[in-house]
């Protein structure tokens, strides 16, 4: 699950555009309903779906994945060990270390690099 979609900045910019929520489905090969999922923050978008965002919206890929959640802060309790709370910020370096991983194997295989 993402750590949190901006669904507000999206229908902003798809508003500035004069456009509609219909058009990043169809651009990105989604249906209504599965960009519904990621508007409520029940599925991610991958990197294809992403990159389609960006072309809609005409802006970079990095802006539409910090939209996307992967800038998001999810924080440790405020009661939290120092130990658990290093656990905690362990555990969110390892998600977006693998969120960078996935994000570079998905450029260069559009980039046709394999």
């Amino acid at each position: 699950m993402a750590l949190f979609f901006d669904a507000a900045w999206f229908d902003a910019r798809l508003s500035d555009l004069k456009l509609d929520r219909a058009a990043l489905a169809v651009a990105a090969g989604l249906t209504r309903e599965d960009l519904g999922l990621i508007f409520a923050n029940e599925r991610e978008a991958n990197g294809a779906e992403m990159r389609a965002f960006a072309e809609v919206l005409r802006t970079d890929l990095l802006e539409i994945s910090i939209r996307c959640g992967i800038a998001a802060r999810n924080t440790a309790p405020a009661d939290a060990d120092a130990n658990a709370r290093l656990d905690h910020l362990d555990a969110r370096l390892n998600a977006i270390d693998d969120w960078i991983d996935q994000f570079e194997r998905e450029t260069r295989k559009a980039s046709g690099g394999g």
